[in-house]
């Protein structure tokens, strides 16, 4: 088992910048393919980004693409989600998730962080 906890949410204008942590204890992200998913009050949870184990691949929301990166560090057990330009829109709770494989389904995930509220100011 492996437990997630997000981290570096906040309060931001339109067009700055955050970036979030997902600090993992238990079994290491080596183990696991990693996933960002935002849900806005009233709406779905929806996917964002993913990473491989390994880290060599890298998945995005069309919504997302250019403007946020994922990475993890394997020593560090830690996966981040570089937000850049963002938007009104962006405006969430931020989770991590890890699951046997990079999917953009929720259900393709087994272990979820309680999340990040993400503010984005016009």
């Amino acid at each position: 088992q492996v437990q997630l906890v997000e981290s570096g949410g906040g309060l931001v204008q339109a067009g700055g910048s955050l970036r979030l942590s997902c600090a993992a204890s238990g079994r290491t992200f080596s183990s696991y393919a990693t996933g960002w998913f935002r849900q806005a009050p009233g709406k779905e949870r929806m996917f964002v980004a993913a990473i491989s184990r390994s880290g060599g691949s890298t998945y995005y929301a069309d919504s997302v693409k250019g403007r946020f990166t994922i990475s993890k560090d394997n020593a560090k057990n830690t996966v981040y989600l570089q937000m850049n330009s963002l938007k009104p829109e962006d405006t969430a709770v931020y989770y991590c998730a890890a699951g046997a494989s990079s999917a953009v389904y929720t259900y393709e995930y087994a272990y979820w962080g309680p999340g990040t509220q993400v503010t984005v100011s016009s």
